[in-house]
């Protein structure tokens, strides 16, 4: 009896032992992300602050898609993060997300800011826009009038090729028809100040200059360049231009974003939507801005001071999957006109 009862004690224990490991197990998630970890550590330990779950990370510069596809069923990500629509449309293509219905992320991400199925989320934003030399009398562009003769020789741009571009050029082909986007293309080349190249930092860098009057750069370098983050000579340059948001003649300001899906086989999928829920949160959106100063793609949370001196921000209403079809067509209109020669 008495060797029962020691048994039964050391069945107890073994259970209530592994009750707890697998309610530890259940309070961490893996997410596999392609943005930097300086932007993402933030966002991640406030988010495990709050809730108590754990994150572990790996940080994968490129190959996001075939790392996950590599490691089939048995995969541990949960959560998967990626830079640009176009690498969240490819997940999708390969089969390595799943749907999320979550009430609170419909709420917090705008329709065309999500996947139609719901497999991926926006989480911020950063907008196309256009560089102006400060004392420039220029308050209002459209992408169309990048084009006219009039900026002949004053317009700064890195490859048409780059997928800030490509991007771009994508957005325009759900303006505008073929025959239309390459005769603007090749307006916009013919303006050219330099051969198209550089980073968009460059475009401010050379309005110091005087190399040329506009370029078409990306908001949030903006906010990295005033804030003193990329040293003083960065700050010189953000502090040489104004920002002014373009829109297409018949729509709004082109944005791209970063975002996240759950992975098909996440073995903590609870916690995963509960992250990206997070994530799509005042609280979170918040963090985003002030650690990088890209836009929140909730319209409740609070935009950096830098980012609202900008103005209103427009954003074209294109849903990102349909400009993401025009991916392949943007990059071979670049081409064909010589954008990058």
């Amino acid at each position: 009896m008495i060797f029962d009862r020691n048994l039964s004690r050391l069945l107890l224990a073994g259970a209530v032992m592994a009750g707890s490991a697998g309610s530890l197990a259940a309070q961490e998630l893996n997410l596999y992300t392609s943005r930097e970890p300086g932007l993402v550590e933030p966002l991640l330990e406030a988010f495990t602050t709050k809730t108590g779950v754990k994150v572990n990370t790996v940080f994968l510069k490129d190959g996001l898609a075939e790392r996950v596809a590599s490691e089939g069923a048995s995969s541990p990500a949960d959560v998967l993060m990626a830079v640009d629509v176009g690498n969240l449309v490819d997940l999708v293509e390969k089969g390595l997300t799943q749907p999320v219905e979550s009430e609170a992320l419909s709420a917090a991400v705008p329709e065309n800011l999500r996947d139609p199925g719901n497999q991926w989320f926006a989480l911020s934003m950063r907008a196309r826009v256009v560089y102006a030399a400060k004392d420039l009398d220029l308050d209002a562009i459209t992408y169309e009038e990048l084009a006219d003769p009039k900026w002949k020789g004053k317009v700064c741009i890195r490859s048409g090729q780059h997928p800030y571009n490509t991007g771009l050029i994508s957005a325009f082909l759900t303006h505008h028809d073929a025959a239309q986007t390459e005769e603007w293309l090749t307006g916009l080349k013919a303006n050219l100040a330099r051969q198209a190249g550089g980073g968009d930092r460059d475009g401010a860098k050379d309005i110091l200059g005087g190399i040329c009057d506009i370029a078409v750069a990306n908001s949030y370098y903006v906010g990295l360049m005033r804030s003193g983050k990329g040293g003083d000579e960065q700050r010189a340059w953000g502090d040489a231009i104004k920002v002014v948001l373009p829109t297409f003649a018949d729509g709004g300001t082109h944005v791209n974003i970063s975002g996240a899906a759950v992975a098909k086989n996440a073995p903590n999928r609870d916690q995963a939507v509960q992250l990206i829920e997070y994530l799509a949160s005042d609280e979170a959106q918040k963090i985003y801005g002030e650690a990088n100063f890209e836009y929140p793609v909730n319209p409740n949370a609070e935009i950096d001071p830098i980012v609202a001196s900008f103005g209103t921000l427009k954003i074209d209403s294109t849903p990102l999957t349909e400009i993401v079809k025009n991916r392949k067509e943007a990059s071979e209109l670049v081409d064909k006109v010589g954008f990058d020669n």
